[in-house]
């Protein structure tokens, strides 16, 4: 059922983390370290402190990155840059997900709401370099994250994709709900799936989930 459901898809859209390594590299909780690290020093909060504005960062405004800008007009690109600096120890090549992506018919790229140059970064770690047509960040959103519509509508209009013919997978559901409704396939790429009528597709396993389309 999955491949004639997907047989008219020619843009292939990947959200980065959780969904193209796995939850248990645990990569995001290093972020997340330095990103309270930089609330704390930024803000002159505490830890508890900083904690409590990252959940209403996130709650209110997508990401911490965009509750930091409109709440404090944080400059974006020093963020960006320190709290992406992380090992990529945890994460390992794959070669079975890497030729799945290959064997996909059409456009592939990758959206995140971190920065580009983290993505390659995570990509070169997984073995998955030169497998995408493009990389997009939230710097190519003009720093707008997912879910809001306006940063959907800044990359997909730059990448030039039909949204009718394209699938976005995602480990956060919030973020397959604009795709649904411009017409995507929508893929929910996490252990548990989310009951919403934008969840199309669930999988625990991207890469089993990309070999039944092929």
């Amino acid at each position: 059922m999955s491949r004639e459901a997907f047989s008219h898809i020619d843009t292939w859209v990947f959200d980065l983390d959780n969904t193209l390594y796995p939850p248990e590299a645990r990569l995001f909780d290093l972020i997340e370290v330095r990103m309270t690290a930089w609330v704390m020093d930024a803000l002159g909060v505490d830890r508890a402190e900083a904690d409590r504005l990252r959940v209403h960062y996130w709650h209110t405004h997508g990401t911490t990155l965009a509750g930091l800008m409109r709440e404090h007009d944080v400059d974006p690109a020093p963020y960006l840059v320190d709290v992406h600096d992380i090992s990529m120890d945890s994460l390992t090549p794959d070669p079975l997900l890497a030729a799945r992506i290959r064997a996909l018919p059409g456009r592939r790229i990758v959206y995140t709401n971190g920065c580009a140059p983290y993505a390659e970064r995570v990509l070169a770690a997984r073995g998955l370099s030169g497998l995408f047509d493009a990389i997009y960040g939230v710097e190519h959103a003009g720093f707008l994250p997912k879910p809001e519509r306006g940063a959907f509508d800044a990359i997909f209009t730059q990448d030039k994709l039909t949204p009718r013919s394209a699938a976005m997978f995602e480990d956060d559901p919030r973020n397959l709900a604009v795709p649904h409704d411009l017409g995507m396939r929508t893929v929910h790429v996490a252990p548990i799936r989310a009951h919403a009528p934008h969840v199309q597709f669930h999988t625990d396993d991207l890469s089993v989930f990309l070999d039944t389309l092929t």
